[in-house]
This record gives C-alpha cells, sequence and structure tokens, in this order.
C-alpha cells in the first residue's frame, strides 16, 4: 500500500499528520483490499482569516473549531479499494476549510427571481431542529460527498445576538435534520473511528444505512456496525420477566382442611402409615 502526501518528509511532518489522523493510517494500511491512502496536507489558517469570517458571519467560532483551524485549514482524506483490477474511492473525509464554511439557507444569486429558498422550504414547527430562517445560522462543514451535509447550527436568541456554541446536526438528502453530537471534537472522533465509509452518518438517523453502506461497514467497520444495530433490536436483548412475579410475597395463606364424611359403620380406619410403608412379610433378600 503506498500513502501518498505532499512532497514533505521531515520527520516531524510525519509526527504531525500522525496526530491529527489518529493513526487511522496504518490502520487502512492493514485493511485488506486497501490499495492507497491519499492525505491532502494544508496549511494552518492565519488568525486574520478566522477573525474576518467571525465578523463578516456574526458569529464566534467554538475553541475546539478554531484550534483545529490553527492546526490545519481544513481536512482531506481519501482510500480506495481494488475491485475487479480498477481501484474505486470508498472512504472519504472531509471538513471543509474556514473560506468554504459558508453559511446555508436563503436565496441563491443564481437561482431564479421566484426561485423557493430553503427557508422558504422549511414546514417543520419543531423548536428543537434546526431551522434556515431567522432562528438559527448554519454554516456547511463537511458536504458528506453528496449524501448529505453536516453543519455547525447556531441558535439565534434575538436578532443580532448568537448563542456561542454551536451543535453538530447532519441534513440528509431529503432536507431532514439528524442530531450528531454537541462539539466538533466529538465530530471529528466520530468521523475518523468510521473511516470515511460512504453514508457512515445515516447511522445516527431513524432509517438506517442503505443495503450498500452495511456491506462497507461490515467489512472495514464490524465493531461499530454491530453495536449500532443492536439499538434497533434492544427489545430482544431486555429482561422482560415480571417483578411481581418474581417478589411476590412468601407469606402463604393457611389451607383450611375439609372435614372427611364420618366412615360407615363396621369399616376400619386405614393406618396411614401402612399406606406409606407397606409389609415386607414374606420377602427375603439375598445376602
Amino acid at each position: 500500500m503506498v500513502l501518498k502526501m505532499a512532497e514533505k518528509t521531515d520527520s516531524s511532518m510525519t509526527s504531525y499528520t500522525e496526530k491529527l489522523t489518529m493513526g487511522i493510517c496504518k490502520i487502512l494500511e492493514s485493511s485488506p483490499g486497501v490499495t492507497d491512502v491519499m492525505f491532502e496536507e494544508k496549511r494552518p489558517a492565519e488568525r486574520h482569516m478566522i477573525v474576518n469570517w467571525e465578523q463578516k458571519n456574526g458569529c464566534t467560532l467554538p475553541d475546539d473549531l478554531k484550534n483545529f483551524y490553527l492546526m490545519t485549514d481544513g481536512f482531506q482524506m481519501s482510500w480506495n479499494v481494488k475491485l475487479s483490477d480498477a481501484p474505486i474511492q470508498v472512504g472519504s473525509i472531509v471538513i471543509n476549510s474556514i473560506s468554504s464554511l459558508s453559511r446555508q439557507g436563503g436565496s441563491h444569486t443564481h437561482s431564479l427571481p421566484n426561485a423557493p429558498s430553503l427557508a422558504d422550504l422549511d414546514q417543520d414547527t419543531d423548536e428543537d431542529q434546526p431551522h434556515f430562517d431567522s432562528r438559527n445560522a448554519i454554516f456547511e462543514l463537511d458536504p458528506c460527498n453528496g449524501n448529505g451535509k453536516v453543519c455547525l447550527v447556531y441558535k439565534i436568541s434575538k436578532p443580532g445576538e448568537v448563542m456561542r456554541d454551536p451543535d453538530i446536526w447532519f441534513l440528509d438528502r431529503a432536507l431532514y435534520w439528524h442530531f450528531i453530537t454537541h462539539t466538533f471534537i466529538a465530530y471529528y472522533r466520530l468521523l475518523l473511528c468510521h473511516l470515511g465509509l460512504p453514508q457512515w452518518h445515516y447511522v445516527f438517523t431513524s432509517y438506517g444505512l442503505s443495503p450498500q453502506a452495511k456491506q462497507w461497514m461490515n467489512m472495514y467497520k464490524p465493531i461499530t456496525f454491530n453495536t449500532a444495530s443492536l439499538s434497533e433490536e434492544v427489545d430482544s436483548y431486555v429482561n422482560k420477566l415480571d417483578p411481581n412475579k418474581i417478589f411476590k410475597s412468601k407469606n402463604k395463606t393457611p389451607l383450611t382442611k375439609k372435614k372427611l364424611p364420618p366412615l360407615p359403620a363396621g369399616t376400619q380406619k386405614m393406618n396411614p402409615a401402612s399406606t406409606k410403608h407397606p409389609s415386607h412379610t414374606g420377602i427375603t433378600t439375598r445376602k
């Protein structure tokens, strides 16, 4: 397997890359069928670029995302699998650069004059869900290779006041929102943990992965896939014993003895001991 990087071969840069990717390059190298891993090194973002973005959009980047951009202006990594003597791209890990962290919603400059915007299509009245109108400020963090979008979602409490800490949400192709995590660093770990497999974000949706995505997940991330599948069939692993039957009182109600009818005249009462221990008269035992 060939690990394709930039032309720099400095050992410090290699160590920096391993820390940034958290060692998944070595994991992919040992995976069956993977032909190459391509990682694009990017220079750190300048501080004035982050300040300009915050002033332009009226939002403050969270500290973990800001520190990430000060290490590298975005992230891009992909890996291929060789099928029928032809490599095809399977894994893709992307985090947009600070300049590509664009706001979503509203009308676009190249759209038709009367074309509806995302805010016009937003009919969900649930306040806990993100919205493309004035209630939220939404920025695309990960394009998900065309399978949806991962976005930074800021809540706007009142006009001109944006909350500081955004959440990470996944927007599928049907424009439904699915919550992923509260912090960028938690999403970054999930991104590397799933190795950029196709449609892995749909693990966090109610309808789950497609059959093709399940095949790739079973092949390269079986533990994660099996753990996620357990949540779908959690009822089959729940103990359904009735505690009322298990911990019922041990005090038994006394049984009332029924009186037997009187025996007819001339009959003798049978000795109970004789029924339990029958006579062995006439039986000899061999020694």
